[in-house]
């Protein structure tokens, strides 16, 4: 009667982990039985440490709306395409982030920018930070229509804040006058405080270019190239090569 009016006072209060630990905990008496009072108590904090930390994880890929779920441990570094593990590794650490530094990976259609991309960005959630994923279009598009409704300045406010922000195929349209303003804005907000993640077709040198005007291209150039770490990607598409061993295995 005691034990479950305790077990129904933890998950009043919501220490479901708690909970959780000290119902194991009774249903397995003898792995117990040797443990003192103070190392149960630390089974049941640590199972709750636990299952907090998966609900904010599971929360923070939400939020994140990533096109790919993409895993660090599933990331093809075999492939002929430039992906060196231990840099991917110290990027995959987080660290570039707490420091407030840009990823700028580039290289041809279908060799894996997206995905790497979503899995620094996963494991970005995985540490606790906030992430938004875009399609660079689509952001823009919101922008522009956040100008007509009154939403603008709150969601530049919500980029502003956010820890990590991923802009996907960057540079595919031309940016209009106030497309480059509403750029330049974001990245301003950003610059030196959170970081920002850019995936895109082109090499960094035709970026200037894509922008369309000089002088807001040098400002908004000059906020992510300052303290960015480069992937320059290469090779044959990787789409390409699955589909080709795929007819391989096929003939066989």
């Amino acid at each position: 009667m005691f034990t479950n009016q305790t077990l129904n006072t933890l998950r009043s209060l919501k220490l479901t982990g708690r909970a959780d630990g000290l119902e194991q905990q009774l249903a397995q008496p003898s792995t117990h039985a040797e443990l003192g009072f103070e190392e149960r108590l630390a089974l049941m904090v640590d199972r709750e440490t636990t299952r907090r930390n998966n609900n904010k994880v599971t929360r923070l890929l939400k939020a994140a709306r990533l096109k790919l779920q993409a895993h660090p441990e599933e990331i093809d570094y075999q492939h002929p395409r430039g992906l060196h593990r231990s840099q991917f590794a110290d990027l995959l650490s987080s660290r570039w982030i707490h420091q407030h530094h840009n990823v700028l990976i580039t290289g041809p259609t279908g060799c894996g920018k997206t995905y790497l991309g979503c899995a620094l960005a996963n494991q970005a959630c995985r540490h606790g930070l906030s992430v938004r994923y875009f399609r660079t279009s689509r952001l823009l598009e919101s922008l522009s229509i956040a100008h007509g409704d009154g939403r603008f300045a709150k969601l530049t406010q919500q980029l502003a804040k956010t820890d990590l922000l991923v802009l996907d195929d960057w540079g595919l349209e031309k940016m209009t006058l106030s497309q480059r303003n509403d750029l330049l804005e974001i990245m301003e907000d950003r610059h030196g405080l959170r970081s920002t993640l850019i995936t895109s077709q082109l090499p960094i040198s035709q970026w200037h270019k894509a922008i369309g005007d000089a002088t807001l291209a040098d400002a908004i150039l000059d906020r992510l190239l300052h303290n960015s770490h480069k992937l320059n990607l290469k090779g044959e598409s990787m789409r390409k090569a699955m589909s080709k061993m795929g007819q391989s295995d096929h003939s066989e």
